[in-house]
C-alpha cells in the first residue's frame, strides 16, 4: 500500500524534473535529492509493506513512509497549481495573447520557490530520519526474516493476459440446483410465489441462484426474466427500472422518458407490462424485509405461476416474503445451503487451485494431500473461503515447503482473527496480494455493496489514480487488464459479464471481501465511503466515494472543504451547483471527478478549469444536456472525459488536452473555432495533436476535415455519429485505413444523403478485385489488415455488400447494419464470415422481402436480432444453417404474417423474442401442435405494441 504511493510520487516527480526543468529555480536541487531518497524507500518498502501485519514496527514505519510521501505530493502539487494560478492571473491582463508561453517569468514564481524550498528541506529531514530508523530498530532484520512473495509475483505477462478467467466457483451442493429449480417450475396455475435462497456470508448463494435462473429448463419455463442486486442500500425506484430494462426493450428515447418518472409511475408500467406474463424476478442479497414490500405491490399476482427468487442470510425475511410458510404450508418455499462436506471442499479446492474442469486429473504426493486436505479443513466447509484460499495457492510453486508456509499463515491469521475463519482466510489472501494489486483491490470498495463495476471504467479510474505501473512499452490500460485478470484469478474478483472477445465486461466484489477492502482501505488511509466517515475524530479523507448524498449534505459539505482531497466519486445524483464554490476555493488539487449520473441539463462552471491535476472527469446520463465552459483548456493532465449519452457541447480547445486517452463523448459536438482564436490566440489546433488517444466517440463536425483522424494510430474505439455525408471522401477513408489497432468501429450516419454511400464514394466498381479495392480505397475498401477489429457498426447507406470475406475483418465477432437500404439478401454474403457471432440488422438495413439463411451458414452465429425491417415478409432457415443459435429475436418486422421457417430445426435455440403486434404469428405459436412446437412456445416471449 505505502509501496504504490511511493511509486505513484515518485514517477510524477520524475516526469515534472525531466519536462519541467525549469520550474523548480533554486530548489531543484533539493526536488532531486526528494527523488532519489524516495527510489531507495521503494525498494525496501516492496518487501516492507507485506510484513506491516505481523510487527506493529514495521506497520508504525511504513505507515510514516506513506505519510511523507503524501506531504510531498501535496506540497509538489500545490506549488504547480499556484503557478498555474499566477499564469492565469497575468493571463487576464495581457493584450497579446499569442505571446502566453513566455508571460510568466521567474519573478512570478519567486514567492512560491522559497515556500517550496523551505517545505522540501522538510519532508527531506523527515525522509532521513524515517530511514535511519530502520537500522536503529532493527526492522531491516525484520524484514528479510520473513520470506517475501516477490518471487510469486512471476507470472510472465502472456500467461496473465491469457489466464483462464472463468468463474471456477463450479462445486454445487448436489441436491440444490434441482431442489431450488423444482420450486420455480412447479404450479402453472398458482399465484405468484417467492422463493428464497438462504444461508450465511459465503456460502454460495448467489452462485446457487445464478446457476438456477441460467438453467434452460427455468429460461423456458418463463417468459421473461430479472435479476436485480439489492443490498443494504436499495432504492426502490432504481430496482423497478432495473427490472423494467430486463424484461422490457426501450430505445434510448424511451430509456430517457422512464428515468424522469416517480417511482408509483415507473411500478405501474412494470405491473401493466406484467400482468399477462409468466415471469421470474431474481432479487439477490435481501437484507430487509422493506426491500420485498418496496417492490410486491408492483409485480404482478396473476394466476400464471410466476416466481420470485430471494437470496438472503435472514430466514425470517424468507418467512415474512412468503406467508404461506408461516401458517404452515405443505411445502416450504425456501432451501437453507448448507456447508460443504469433505468431499465437496476438496473438489472445490483442487478444481480452482489447479484450474481444471475434472478434478480428477489432479494427482498428488501423499504429503502434498495431507497439507492440502489441512489447509480445506481450515475453511469449514465455507465455499468462498475455500476459492479465496485456492486462488492464492495457484498463484504458488506446487511444493510442500511453499503449501507449510501457507498453511502456517492461516493458522497465524485465524489465531489473530477468532472464531471468524472466512475472515481470517481472506485477510490473508489480501495480505499475500503482491504489491501492486493490493491498491487495485481495495479501490473495488469504492462502488455500492453488489453493483456491477464496468470493467474498463475500474481500469481507467486505477490509471488515473496512479496504481497501474508502467512495464516496458504495454499501455496501461493492458497492464490493468492483466492486474484486474489475476484479481479475478485469484478470486478476489468475479467476472459478471464477459464482452464476445472473451475479455471482462464487468466484475463484482463479494460484500465480505468488500467489507475487507473498506477496513484495509480505511486503515491505509486510501479512500472513504460516505456512511463510514467518523466526524467524530476528524482525519485528512484523500478519496471520497458518495453512494446517497441525501442522507449525509453535511458531511460532504464538509469535506468540500479539505484541501488534500483527490478524489471524489458520487454514485448519487451530481453536486449541487452551490457546492462548486467549495470545490473551487478548498479542493485545489483534485485528480479523479465523478460526477455520477445526471437526470437533467447540467453546466459544468466555470471553476472547472481551476482543477488542474483532474485525470479522470466523468457525468453519465442519457440524453441530457451537458455544456463544458472554455476554461476545460486548462485541464492539461485530464486522461478521461467520459460524458456518455448525454448531448455535450465541447470548446474546440478540447484539442490542447494532449494527455486525453479516452474521449467519450457519443452525442458530443465540437464547437469550430474563429477565424480571430485561429490566427492571434490558439493557432491552429486538431485532433492530430492527440496522440494518445485509445477511445474517441464523438459526433462528426469539421474537426473531421484533413488527415489529422489518421494520426491516431493507437486507437482502438472510434464512434462517430451524426451527418457524416459530408465527409464521405477519399481523405476519410484513408484515415481510417490508418487505424489498424481498431477493436470497436461505429460510423452511424444519421442524415443519409442518396448520392453518397460507405461502399461507393468514389464510384467503385465492384467488379474490380479485392487488391484493386484495397487500393483505390484502402480505408472501408478492406478490413483484412484489421485483426483486433471484433464489433463493426455500419448504420449509413450501402450499394451492396461487399462478396469478397476478404474485405471483411478477419476476426469479426459482432456486426451491426442499420439505415443501409441493401435490396440484394445479406445472408446469402454475411453466412460466409467464419467467426460471426452476433448479427443484428436495424432498420431499412434491408429492403427486400425474403431473406435466407442457407444451409451450413453462420456456423458460429449466436444472436440474431431483426429490427424494424418493414418489407420483410419472410425468413427461411434452410436445414444445417445456425447450427449454434440460442438467440433470435424479430422486432417491429410488420410484414412478416408466418413464423421463420425452419425454426423447428434450431435445436440450440434459447430465447424467441417477438416485438409488435405479431396476431398471425402468435396464433401460429399457440395454435400448432407438437412436442417441437411445446418446445418453442416455451423459449418464446411476447411483447405487444399497439
Amino acid at each position: 500500500m505505502a509501496e504504490s504511493s511511493v511509486t505513484f510520487f515518485l514517477e510524477k516527480l520524475n516526469n515534472l524534473v525531466i519536462q519541467e526543468a525549469s520550474l523548480f529555480g533554486e530548489v531543484e536541487g533539493q526536488v532531486k535529492l526528494l527523488r532519489n531518497e524516495l527510489r531507495w524507500m521503494r525498494l525496501f518498502l516492496k518487501d516492507a509493506d507485506s510484513k506491516c501485519i505481523y510487527d506493529e514496527r514495521i506497520k508504525l514505519w511504513v505507515e510514516q513512509i506513506r505519510e511523507v510521501a503524501h506531504d510531498a505530493e501535496d506540497v509538489i502539487d500545490l506549488f504547480i497549481f499556484k503557478v498555474d494560478h499566477k499564469r492565469q492571473e497575468r493571463l487576464k491582463n495581457l493584450k497579446f495573447l499569442k505571446f502566453l508561453p513566455t508571460c510568466v517569468g521567474f519573478a512570478d514564481k519567486l514567492p512560491f520557490i522559497h515556500d517550496l524550498d523551505s517545505k522540501v528541506k522538510e519532508i527531506n529531514l523527515m525522509i532521513e530520519k524515517i530511514m535511519a530508523n530502520r537500522s536503529k530498530y532493527g526492522l531491516e532484520a525484520l524484514v528479510t526474516s520473513n520470506s517475501s512473495n516477490a518471487a510469486d509475483h512471476g507470472v510472465s505477462q502472456l500467461e496473465r493476459r491469457n489466464a483462464n478467467i472463468e468463474e471456477t466457483y463450479v462445486v454445487e451442493i448436489k441436491d440444490g440446483m434441482e431442489a431450488v429449480k423444482g420450486m420455480l417450475i412447479k404450479g402453472d396455475q398458482m399465484r405468484r410465489e417467492v422463493v428464497s435462497i438462504v444461508g450465511m456470508g459465503g456460502l454460495g448463494k448467489t452462485t446457487l441462484a445464478k446457476k438456477v435462473y441460467n438453467h434452460s429448463d427455468v429460461k423456458q419455463h418463463f417468459e421473461c426474466h430479472a435479476w436485480v442486486y439489492v443490498s443494504q442500500e436499495f432504492k426502490p425506484r432504481e430496482l423497478l427500472l432495473n427490472i423494467i430494462n430486463s424484461v422490457m426493450s426501450l430505445s434510448t428515447e424511451e430509456k430517457k422518458e422512464m428515468s424522469e418518472m416517480g417511482e408509483a409511475e415507473v411500478g405501474g408500467k412494470l405491473h401493466g407490462y406484467l400482468s399477462d406474463k409468466k415471469y421470474l424476478v431474481v432479487m439477490d442479497d435481501v437484507w430487509s424485509i422493506d426491500a420485498w414490500n418496496s417492490l410486491r405491490f408492483h409485480l404482478s399476482d396473476s394466476m400464471n405461476g410466476s416466481k420470485v427468487l430471494m437470496t438472503t442470510r435472514n430466514k425470517e425475511i424468507a418467512a415474512q416474503a412468503n406467508p404461506h410458510d408461516v401458517v404452515g404450508h405443505t411445502e416450504s418455499l425456501f432451501y437453507e445451503l448448507r456447508l460443504m462436506d469433505d468431499g465437496e471442499s476438496w473438489e472445490l479446492f483442487l478444481k480452482k487451485t489447479f484450474g481444471v474442469t475434472n478434478f480428477t486429473l489432479v494427482s498428488l504426493s501423499e504429503p502434498m494431500e495431507e497439507l492440502g486436505r489441512k489447509i480445506v479443513g481450515k475453511c469449514k466447509g465455507l465455499p468462498l473461503a475455500i476459492v479465496v484460499l485456492a486462488g492464492l495457492l495457484s498463484m504458488k510453486e506446487k511444493t510442500p515447503t511453499s503449501w507449510e508456509k501457507v498453511l502456517a499463515s492461516v493458522d497465524w491469521h485465524l489465531n489473530r482473527g477468532g472464531s471468524e475463519s472466512c475472515l481470517g482466510i481472506l485477510a490473508l489472501s489480501y495480505n499475500d496480494l503482491p504489491y501492486y494489486l493490493k491498491s487495485c483491490f481495495l479501490y473495488c470498495g469504492i462502488f455500492p455493496e453488489d453493483s456491477e463495476i464496468k470493467a474498463s471504467k475500474l481500469i481507467y479510474l486505477w490509471i488515473a489514480e496512479g496504481f497501474i505501473q508502467r512495464r516496458g512499452k504495454e499501455t496501461l490500460e493492458d497492464i490493468g487488464e492483466d492486474y484486474l485478470n489475476e484479481l479475478i484469478h485469484r478470486s478476489m474478483v468475479q467476472v459478471a459479464e464477459k464482452k464476445v472477445n472473451g475479455r471482462v465486461k464487468s466484475c463484482r466484489i463479494h460484500d465480505l471481501l468488500r467489507d475487507l477492502a473498506i477496513s484495509e482501505a480505511r486503515d491505509a488511509r486510501l479512500f472513504e465511503v460516505q456512511e463510514n466517515i467518523d466526524f467524530t475524530s476528524p482525519r485528512s479523507v484523500r478519496r471520497l466515494s458518495i453512494h446517497q448524498q441525501h442522507l449525509c449534505k453535511d458531511n460532504i459539505s464538509q469535506n468540500l472543504h479539505n484541501s488534500l482531497l483527490r478524489s471524489l466519486i458520487f454514485f448519487s445524483n451530481p453536486i449541487e451547483r452551490k457546492d462548486w464554490r467549495s470545490i473551487q476555493e478548498h479542493v485545489k488539487l483534485l485528480g479523479v471527478l465523478d460526477l455520477g449520473r445526471v437526470e437533467d441539463n447540467y453546466t459544468l462552471p466555470k471553476g472547472i478549469g481551476e482543477l488542474i491535476h483532474l485525470k479522470f472527469l466523468c457525468i453519465k446520463g442519457v440524453l441530457n444536456k451537458v455544456t463544458l465552459p472554455s476554461s476545460i483548456d486548462r485541464l492539461i493532465n485530464l486522461q478521461n472525459l467520459d460524458l456518455d449519452f448525454n448531448y455535450s457541447y465541447i470548446p474546440h480547445t478540447i484539442w490542447k488536452l494532449q494527455q486525453l486517452r479516452h474521449l467519450n463523448c457519443k452525442l458530443g459536438e465540437i464547437s469550430s473555432p474563429s477565424k480571430f482564436s485561429k490566427c492571434m490566440i490558439d493557432g491552429h489546433l486538431g485532433i492530430e495533436q492527440l496522440t494518445n488517444l485509445q477511445t474517441l466517440a464523438l459526433t462528426v463536425g469539421s474537426w473531421l476535415d484533413g488527415d489529422g483522424l489518421g494520426k491516431l494510430t493507437q486507437l482502438r474505439k472510434l464512434g462517430l455519429r451524426g451527418w457524416l455525408t459530408p465527409y464521405l471522401r477519399k481523405g476519410f477513408f484513408d484515415s481510417i485505413a490508418e487505424l489498424t489497432a481498431l477493436r470497436t468501429l461505429v460510423l452511424s450516419d444519421s442524415k443519409v444523403d442518396k448520392k453518397k454511400t460507405l461502399l461507393n464514394c468514389v464510384g467503385l466498381e465492384w467488379q474490380k478485385s479485392v487488391v484493386e479495392e484495397r487500393t483505390l480505397i484502402p480505408g472501408l475498401m478492406s478490413f483484412s489488415r484489421y485483426s483486433c477489429l471484433y464489433t463493426l457498426c455500419l448504420h449509413a447507406k450501402l450499394d451492396k455488400l461487399p462478396e469478397q470475406t476478404e474485405f471483411y475483418p478477419p476476426n469479426l465477432l459482432r456486426l451491426s447494419l442499420g439505415q443501409c437500404k441493401l435490396n440484394d439478401d445479406p445472408m446469402l454474403i454475411l453466412r460466409k464470415l467464419p467467426t460471426l457471432r452476433i448479427l443484428k440488422l436495424f432498420g431499412k438495413s434491408f429492403v427486400g422481402n425474403r431473406m435466407v439463411c442457407s444451409s451450413r451458414g453462420f456456423v458460429q452465429l449466436e444472436s440474431l436480432l431483426l429490427f424494424d425491417l418493414d418489407e420483410l415478409e419472410e425468413l427461411i432457415i434452410e436445414e444445417g444453417a445456425l447450427p449454434n443459435l440460442r438467440s433470435l429475436q424479430v422486432s417491429f418486422c410488420h410484414n412478416m404474417k408466418k413464423l421463420p421457417h425452419g425454426l423447428l430445426q434450431l435445436k440450440r435455440l434459447e430465447k424467441f423474442r417477438l416485438q409488435s403486434d405479431y396476431k398471425e404469428l402468435i396464433e401460429e405459436i399457440q395454435q400448432t401442435e407438437g412436442e417441437e412446437w411445446d418446445r418453442i412456445r416455451l423459449i418464446t416471449s411476447i411483447n405487444k405494441y399497439n
